[in-house]
């Protein structure tokens, strides 16, 4: 490809994709504020305070909505080529439509390494901040969870006391050699409960072969249940999700700390989830591309320019829901979860194949 055609489609690629980026940016800023302010209304922060979160919330949002950026981007640059007569001219210089598209893949496919590699980083340590921010602010910081080498930890306050539960390990839904101390307003310990297993799929949790020592007015007695039924504000599902904003892991930290994480008490499919999230998005940057490069250079004529603007958008809206459904089924094991990451971009990528192939002929 001429070096001069080369230098004027890719500078004028990135300088679109920087502006479409800003344009998203600013519009989270302002949504994203409101939502703030609304959160802090009530309480006595300073006035900066929003709008410091909202700065450290936004790019890692930004950065999850680039394969939509991508694409927004990829179909307003070939129409712009297209309606100025660039498309043609360039033509004339014997530059195919594949030509084009290749680079504006390869660069949209470079644009998400550099994402995961440089931006990533930055943005992950800024959601940390974000969460732990949020938390000190959080209505529901006395009811706390935490994992370390010793397992899982969680304190419940009630009215009448506090309950404190400790589990070594678990297998999902099921916590291994649990104890749940009870305690009154005063601390005193009222009750000690061991269970070789609790099952925590709903509030209601459901303990096996449970030992119950009782202590009141000094006396101490010792019952063995086979089953007994507690109920929790906790279940499986809201203890994982509280470990579920990836947002606050780097792509470098989970490939050089996987282990690490594991060591910690993060959940090995959540973490493998995010992992290869991460390492799919530049390759659904390239689809997006590609899809946009299909609907767009197949004609060039300008009529059907708003056509393809609204086949666009639905088609925006059609992944986003798949890419929704494939992970739902990868989280209730009707497929594999590592499959059920990359399936939407292998349906697409086929999908687009053909495409590609189909528009050089144009």
């Amino acid at each position: 490809m001429n070096k001069i055609i080369f230098k004027y489609l890719l500078s004028n690629y990135l300088k679109l994709f920087f502006k479409v980026f800003l344009f998203f940016y600013c519009f989270g800023v302002i949504l994203n504020l409101f939502e703030e302010i609304e959160f802090f209304k009530n309480l006595e922060v300073k006035f900066y305070t929003p709008l410091l979160l909202t700065g450290l919330y936004i790019p890692s949002m930004v950065i999850q909505l680039l394969p939509f950026i991508i694409f927004i981007t990829s179909m307003k640059f070939i129409i712009d080529i297209k309606d100025n007569k660039d498309l043609l001219a360039i033509k004339v210089f014997g530059i195919s439509n594949l030509k084009i598209f290749f680079l504006i893949s390869i660069t949209s496919f470079l644009i998400g390494w550099t994402a995961l590699i440089a931006m990533n980083p930055i943005t992950s340590s800024m959601s940390k901040y974000y969460e732990k921010t949020k938390a000190n602010y959080s209505k529901d910081i006395d009811h706390l969870i935490t994992f370390n080498k010793n397992g899982l930890w969680i304190k419940e306050n009630f009215n009448d006391g506090q309950r404190i539960i400790s589990s070594k390990n678990n297998e999902k839904e099921i916590l291994k050699e649990v104890e749940i101390f009870n305690f009154d307003k005063n601390y005193n310990l009222k009750e000690k409960i061991y269970s070789k297993s609790v099952n925590i799929q709903k509030n209601d949790w459901l303990l096996n072969d449970v030992t119950i020592f009782k202590f009141q007015d000094g006396v101490f007695t010792k019952t063995i249940e086979k089953k007994l039924k507690i109920s929790s504000i906790y279940t499986f599902e809201k203890i994982t999700n509280l470990y579920k904003n990836f947002n606050t892991l780097s792509f470098v930290s989970l490939v050089t700390n996987y282990n690490s994480f594991l060591d910690q008490g993060y959940n090995d499919i959540f973490l493998k989830q995010s992992l290869h999230s991460m390492l799919a998005m530049p390759f659904f940057l390239l689809t997006m591309t590609a899809l946009a490069a299909i609907l767009v250079l197949g004609t060039l004529k300008k009529s059907k320019n708003t056509k393809f603007i609204i086949i666009g958008l639905i088609s925006c809206i059609l992944i986003y829901y798949l890419k929704d459904l494939s992970i739902a089924l990868g989280k209730t094991n009707r497929i594999p979860l590592i499959f059920a990451t990359w399936m939407p971009i292998i349906i697409l990528g086929i999908f687009c194949s053909i495409g590609i192939l189909q528009i050089n002929e144009k």
